[in-house]
């Protein structure tokens, strides 16, 4: 089932349309997460991505029927990376399946067919229950942080890293792992970026 429905038309399209966001709204970040793609796609020959269409490493599906999201933050997602979160099914979006921000003391209207980008990693989030006979699905695409620190780490895990590290190489490499969030929050885009 799975396998279908990450080959179906309308599938592919939503994962398009969500890299699509990505790159008109945080260009810099969608160039980042597409230059990790092309990265594992060049060391890992047997690497298959979900959708042609993202940048994304993993989706979720959420069956449902009656899909609610409890109050929670992605830790292992990239700290500054969005999360594309669609919601599906046939509910009345003005009594409930709003998308709730903790953080941001936010409830957002997130009707059935919408798509919304959040740093997941940062965010808490949740989103409101929906009535006894509505159902609600949802598709969420992200990754983790620890991907990037793979490929980052030469393709191994930060402990065979960190090994072979000279004591100088060592504080270098602390020094970056200091500044990566930093860095990472500065690919976010303003209006001005955007004009």
């Amino acid at each position: 089932l799975l396998q279908l429905l990450l080959t179906h038309i309308a599938f592919i399209r939503l994962a398009g349309f969500a890299t699509g966001v990505l790159a008109n709204w945080a260009p810099a970040l969608f160039a980042y997460y597409a230059k990790y793609c092309e990265a594992l796609a060049g060391h890992l020959n047997d690497i298959s991505f979900n959708f042609a269409t993202t940048v994304w490493a993993a989706v979720t599906i959420n069956f449902g029927p009656r899909t609610i999201s409890l109050r929670h933050r992605d830790y292992a997602n990239l700290a500054w990376g969005w999360c594309p979160i669609t919601a599906l099914g046939k509910f009345n979006p003005d009594d409930g399946g709003h998308l709730v921000l903790w953080d941001l003391g936010l409830v957002v209207r997130f009707p059935p067919g919408s798509t919304i980008a959040i740093p997941s990693g940062m965010l808490t989030h949740s989103n409101t229950t929906i009535g006894a006979r509505e159902t609600r699905f949802s598709v969420t695409q992200y990754t983790a942080g620890a991907i990037f620190r793979w490929v980052d780490q030469g393709y191994q895990t930060k402990d065979d890293f960190v090994k072979k590290m000279t004591t100088v190489e060592y504080k270098a490499f602390l020094a970056t792992e200091e500044r990566r969030f930093k860095e990472g929050l500065a690919m976010f885009s303003t209006l001005d970026d955007l004009r």
